[in-house]
């Protein structure tokens, strides 16, 4: 008697979507830190659909079943007024910011949300020319589309560890 394997929670369905979707999915994260590098922080609300959730809840708390989120945005106008308040009231370390986004993976599919993974790494460079590792871990993102363009109904990052080097400001 044979048992149906079915796809851990990190691995890739064979189901998750045709490939011109999930491609359309990996440039949306590409064009997330790209958006994110170049400093155009009025631009990042747009990856998010109206009911959209932004959340940073490091690995340590996430495993625990703890809710200690270091950001938590549950819906875009949240968004907006996290770059509102970076722009007008927050002061933080002038830097560079590097996303390094990697190994885009759809790996389930739920109706029209596209459950996806992937990782991520953010350097920071100051204005003494020093960069840095600032956070590695992993994007948990459910993304829909609406208007044919891939949005995120919710992205929750997921830093490997609890230790940062400095404040966490600007969106991982």
């Amino acid at each position: 008697m044979s048992e149906s394997v079915r796809p851990g929670p990190q691995e890739p369905s064979d189901t998750a979507g045709d490939g011109a979707v999930e491609r359309k999915i990996e440039r949306m994260f590409y064009l997330y830190g790209k958006c994110l590098d170049d400093d155009r922080l009025e631009d990042w609300p747009s990856f998010f659909i109206e009911s959209g959730r932004y959340v940073i809840h490091p690995r340590d708390n996430l495993e625990a079943g703890l809710e200690g989120y270091w950001i938590y945005c549950d819906h875009r106008r949240m968004i907006r007024d996290r770059v509102l308040s970076l722009r007008e009231a927050n002061i933080y370390n002038i830097h560079y910011a590097r996303h390094l986004i990697s190994n885009v993976l759809v790996i389930g599919r739920d109706g029209d949300v596209h459950d996806v993974r992937a990782n991520y790494v953010v350097l920071q460079t100051d204005n003494e020319g020093v960069t840095h590792n600032f956070s590695a871990g992993e994007y948990r993102a459910k993304v829909v589309f609406e208007d044919g363009e891939p949005k995120f109904a919710e992205n929750i990052v997921v830093p490997d560890t609890y230790l940062v080097k400095a404040l966490i400001a600007i969106p991982l």
